[in-house]
């Protein structure tokens, strides 16, 4: 199976996901540079955590335009599949190619801790294998991270079980105070009407190598690993 990375000028977590797809699950993977025109026959495609861009206007509102996004975007929507985690999934809201918006954390502080998150549906190419009554412990490290959508959106994406993940405490219970951003309802992550986009803020690439004492996100990419070899 053949990956792809976007790198963007400050991206800072595209050699996390390198790392974990080559070596933890030694798959090939190519790095898609922001100014590059061809997707190379990718298989699944990642945008990864960072400041693009340095995150000047909003983040992801510059990296939407980059070169690369016209080719990713004409990818996706003809079924091609594609995640971005925190800084990719702002990007993809920002490309609409997923639905709502990500605002300023609640505390208007960037917030760096571990959160715990339950998976909503395992209908979907990356959580097939993941258990939905398990708190997963995932990291988080965003400072725009709390989902917003109007009221249409939302019960859109609740009655066409297109919530990926909520945020929620240690024992998988969605509480306010397991909420770390103030995201409605407590969403870390969402995907499309296709399912074949996928997008949430919290990073499973940093739990997923046992040298970390952390392997909660690798079921993830596991999941999409699976799900190729099904198809």
């Amino acid at each position: 199976m053949k990956f792809g990375v976007v790198v963007f000028p400050g991206s800072n977590c595209d050699h996390d996901i390198i790392y974990v797809l080559k070596k933890v699950l030694k798959q090939e993977v190519v790095v898609l540079w922001h100014k590059d025109t061809d997707i190379q026959d990718c298989d699944f495609i990642f945008l990864p955590g960072g400041f693009s861009y340095g995150d000047y206007l909003r983040s992801g509102a510059i990296a939407r335009f980059s070169p690369i996004m016209e080719k990713v975007i004409d990818y996706a929507n003809k079924g091609g599949y594609l995640m971005g985690i925190c800084n990719g999934f702002q990007i993809l809201c920002e490309a609409h190619l997923l639905p709502g918006a990500l605002l300023h954390n609640n505390n208007h502080r960037f917030i760096c801790k571990n959160s715990n998150i339950v998976v909503q549906t395992k209908n979907t190419l990356v959580t097939s294998l993941c258990e939905t009554d398990k708190a997963y412990k995932i990291p988080i490290a965003h400072g725009e991270g709390r989902y917003f959508a109007d009221e249409q959106t939302l019960k859109k994406l609740n009655d066409n079980d297109q919530i990926l993940f909520r945020y929620c405490n240690d024992i998988g219970e969605v509480t306010m105070d397991s909420n770390p951003n103030g995201s409605l309802e407590n969403i870390a992550g969402i995907c499309n009407e296709k399912r074949n986009v996928f997008g949430m803020m919290p990073h499973p690439e940093r739990a997923a190598d046992y040298e970390l004492f952390n392997t909660d996100g690798l079921v993830i990419f596991e999941s999409i690993l699976k799900q190729f070899v099904t198809v």
